[in-house]
């Protein structure tokens, strides 16, 4: 909005704009009706002066500033929100609150589930869950996407699908390729949330070619964030690093600072997947601080449990704790059950072993959890290990094995690792052959067993040396080791059908 006053005009309107800068309030809403009027050709200006000449409810100004949202919104340049800071939403928000009353109602839901879902979405929840609800009736994609887009951060997508798979396929019949492709967002958004991995690529790549066909960058790089999360959270770490690149790339000259916040949440899972929970520590507190919810950071939702079982891996006990009491003074969990089984496992994991196990219990219990497998897998396996240190064996194993199924359908092998090294530390036997191991994996254990350092091993395979690393970090568990040392033993005592090479691909 400050931009307005940049732009190139007359003396006329140069004069008018300094007696602004030095009015009183109510010269200076004068002088902004004579801009307004002055800017008569230029819809986007004269909206943006009649909202601030507005001294209260204007019909003329809420009218003229919801036909600027539409050509905006169906042009694309609606996801300016990507700014991610603050002050980028000031001017937004001084205008919606003296429009209010006047301004659609879908129009206003956006704006509060989308800004700052942490602080102000909850009291319009009802509305948006109405609004979700008359969506496979809906003829107009521009209220599809509207109404979608303010469904994302509290997890309501699940219930935009239908009417989203008919924008996608007008689009692919010739209609609006940037509403299609912002369908196609939150489609692979809300695949990847439901667990369902593949699909979610498929819609990613499919949102990609349709992007680099139409020449549409500005929505396009949530794809690539898609696909390397689910990279990083597989364990293909080269792939979620170059993807995550990618993104900067675009982002970084634009200041686009949600893009920014996406990839850092890649980072702090990739992190996570190589067990460093020191570097996933400092890209969550990047998104926001430990302690707070960051202002106008809807991605720190979802980096919430993240930060709080970091902070407590690296010994931040206090920072775990104050982030905690910030997610339970925000009242997440009421915007969602995937948040509420977030929330109530982020105080488990920070919580003293006497009132863990109940705090465990108490997200498990949340309804509906299971729709969120990756989300719920991980709680499993924190609860799982919590119970193994505190030698409830028998308990343990049944949390660990109920995490290691999610992990593997999901194809999760980092997780799966740790559920599988978990579980043979509660006792159990589990197979010690070359079922447990992929033949890439076979390759990296022999290479390494033989001597050959992480660096040399990547020359060999084309991999750099951290994606060796990561590999060795998820075979150790599954060959019942903990060291590099031990690895001749191990494949030595493997059963011979591992010649066969009839292994899990």
């Amino acid at each position: 909005m400050a931009a307005v006053h940049d732009v190139p005009g007359t003396r006329c309107s140069r004069v008018l704009r300094s007696r602004v800068r030095l009015s009183a309030s109510g010269d200076r809403r004068r002088a902004h009706r004579a801009l307004a009027d002055h800017h008569a050709g230029q819809p986007e200006l004269r909206a943006w002066h009649l909202a601030a000449a507005a001294a209260g409810p204007d019909e003329e100004a809420a009218g003229l500033l919801e036909q600027v949202a539409d050509q905006l919104m169906r042009r694309g340049d609606a996801t300016g929100y990507t700014g991610g800071r603050a002050e980028l939403w000031s001017a937004f928000e001084a205008a919606i609150g003296r429009l209010a009353p006047h301004i659609r109602a879908d129009l206003l839901l956006l704006s509060r589930t989308i800004a700052d879902p942490a602080r102000i979405a909850a009291p319009v929840l009802g509305e948006l869950d109405t609004a979700v609800g008359s969506l496979p009736e809906e003829p107009d994609h521009w209220r599809i996407q509207t109404i979608s887009a303010a469904a994302v951060y509290v997890d309501r997508l699940a219930g935009c699908r239908e009417a989203l798979l008919r924008v996608v396929r007008d689009g692919q019949a010739g209609g609006a390729v940037t509403t299609a492709i912002t369908a196609l967002t939150n489609l692979s958004l809300d695949d990847l949330m439901a667990g369902r991995w593949d699909q979610a690529q498929r819609l990613a790549d499919e949102g990609l070619e349709l992007a680099s066909a139409s020449n549409y960058r500005l929505a396009a790089w949530l794809f690539p964030h898609r696909k390397a999360f689910i990279a990083a959270a597989r364990g293909d770490l080269d792939t979620a690093q170059a993807l995550a690149d990618e993104i900067i790339q675009w982002a970084a000259p634009r200041r686009a600072g949600l893009a920014e916040a996406h990839v850092r949440h890649v980072r702090v899972l990739a992190a996570l997947a190589q067990g460093d929970f020191e570097n996933a520590y400092q890209h969550a507190a990047a998104i926001s601080p430990p302690g707070v919810l960051a202002s106008h950071a809807p991605l720190a939702l979802w980096v919430a449990m993240d930060l709080v079982e970091a902070a407590v891996r690296t010994g931040r006990h206090a920072e775990a704790a104050a982030h905690v009491t910030a997610i339970r003074d925000a009242g997440i969990a009421a915007l969602s059950p995937r948040l509420a089984l977030v929330a109530t496992a982020s105080e488990a994991i920070a919580a003293p072993d006497d009132i863990a196990p109940g705090l465990f219990e108490k997200a498990l219990a949340v309804p509906a959890a299971n729709r969120f497998p990756f989300d719920l897998g991980r709680v499993l396996l924190s609860y799982g290990e919590r119970l193994r240190r505190a030698r409830a064996t028998t308990e343990a194993r049944a949390q660990l094995t109920a995490a290691l199924e999610i992990f593997e359908r999901l194809g999760a092998d980092p997780w799966t690792a740790r559920a599988t090294s978990e579980l043979r530390a509660t006792g159990r036997a589990l197979r010690r052959d070359g079922d447990a191991l992929t033949p890439q994996e076979l390759e990296i254990a022999e290479l390494a067993a033989a001597g050959m350092s992480n660096k040399q091993i990547g020359q060999r395979l084309l991999l750099s040396h951290r994606t060796v690393g990561a590999h060795l970090y998820q075979i150790f568990p599954k060959l019942g080791i903990t060291s590099r040392a031990a690895l001749r033993d191990a494949l030595a005592s493997l059963s011979p059908e591992r010649d066969d090479r009839n292994y899990r691909r």
